[in-house]
């Protein structure tokens, strides 16, 4: 006779209750579906890492170049995010601009870019002069720079701070928003 014939009867009902009960777990529709997340993984179409890009003018001249560790563009919202961005902004015989940050965004063409986390706005034609704030949106074709969030402007004459500011980098203009305050000390002569 087979092994389980030889068992007490009230192991045979048990093993046949534990079965029916694992048919009725697996076959049953109560099931909850899956969480889902809030944050879907994405997938970018390309990518690329310690990159340079530089952007012509309508002459053909360098306008702007643009460099980065890493740059993924992603195709189901046409976004591209840009790790340890820097911006320089080239214009002949005016003073070039950079800009820096931890972490870059921008969606379809590129026009505007939100750099955030520790900005870093410089005029690399005078060193001493900085401006650092963590969150800033840059208009790539009419070269200007604005933020809402505070801003620290560090120069030889002094230290200033604001709430927000508006720069337009081809005139060397900085419209402070509110909230500033700071110290100037007026050069020698």
């Amino acid at each position: 006779m087979n092994a389980i014939f030889n068992l007490p009867l009230y192991a045979r009902i048990g093993l046949l209750a534990l079965a029916g009960l694992s048919l009725w777990l697996i076959f049953s529709d109560t099931a909850q579906p899956p969480k889902q997340t809030s944050e879907l993984r994405r997938t970018s179409d390309y990518a690329m890492t310690d990159f340079t890009m530089t952007i012509m003018d309508l002459n053909g001249e360098p306008a702007r170049v643009i460099r980065g560790d890493e740059m993924a563009h992603y195709p189901d919202d046409d976004s591209t995010e840009i790790i340890n961005p820097i911006a320089e902004f080239v214009e002949p015989g005016q003073d070039n601009w950079e800009i820096t940050s931890d972490h870059g965004y921008t969606q379809g063409d590129g026009v505007e870019i939100l750099l955030t986390r520790n900005v870093i706005i410089s005029n690399k034609n005078n060193p001493a002069f900085n401006m650092l704030t963590e969150k800033l949106t840059l208009h790539t074709v009419d070269n200007t720079a604005y933020t809402d969030a505070p801003v620290t402007i560090h120069s030889p004459q002094g230290v200033t701070e604001s709430v927000g500011l508006h720069a337009v980098l081809d005139e060397d203009t900085i419209n402070l928003h509110s909230k500033v305050k700071g110290q100037y000390d007026a050069p020698a002569n």
